[in-house]
């Protein structure tokens, strides 16, 4: 019996959809990859209507389904995606983390390759800062963190442009928030969703 497609999971937190323009391109990478099978999914939201509202929020994308902590299971490899608060992972994705303690105690994830990609308001807003404390909820389930290096090539030494991202993965600049992912940001994230497929098939044959 022939085994199945390789599985990347592709899991996100977006307020103002700056994340999730990232994770679309990433998972168009990641399934440019031959034999992988790249599906998005939204971290569960932690704040009510009336909050979301007043920070003018869109709606959420209906396309994209709202992940349980179980269903990490299923999958070979993640990426996982979220916006700075305060120089770290937002609080919505810490809760997700929170809630993986099951999982934790059993090390079902150890072993499994994971990436990160984010979104900060500003060159202080924690670029490489929200990335690196995010590699702590990685190591704590024993899963492999894959950083981006500079395999991105010229793209990683950019100095005419804004561009958001390291070697630890894709990142963008929200600013106020009306500033939307530019084309050199998504062409490193559909990188980065390659990448990390490509290693995810490797460690899965």
């Amino acid at each position: 019996m022939a085994p199945g497609p390789v599985k990347v999971y592709i899991i996100y937190y977006s307020l103002h959809r700056h994340v999730e323009t990232m994770a679309r391109q990433v998972q168009l990478g990641a399934n440019s990859v031959p034999g992988v099978e790249a599906t998005l999914w939204q971290i569960p939201e932690t704040l009510n209507d009336t909050i979301l509202q007043k920070m003018k929020a869109p709606p959420k994308p209906d396309d994209v389904p709202v992940i349980q902590t179980q269903q990490l299971l299923e999958a070979d490899g993640f990426l996982f995606g979220f916006p700075s608060r305060f120089g770290v992972m937002a609080a919505q994705c810490k809760a997700f983390f929170d809630a993986t303690t099951e999982l934790w105690a059993s090390q079902s994830l150890a072993g499994k390759p994971a990436g990160i990609f984010w979104s900060t308001g500003f060159h202080g807003g924690g670029q490489e800062l929200t990335a690196w404390t995010a590699i702590t909820q990685l190591a704590h389930h024993g899963m492999l963190f894959v950083p981006l290096g500079y395999t991105f090539g010229s793209g990683m030494f950019e100095m005419e442009e804004v561009k958001g991202g390291s070697s630890y993965g894709a990142g963008t600049f929200a600013a106020d928030g009306s500033r939307q992912p530019t084309e050199l940001e998504l062409q490193q994230a559909f990188h980065q969703g390659k990448y990390v497929a490509e290693i995810t098939r490797k460690l899965r044959s």
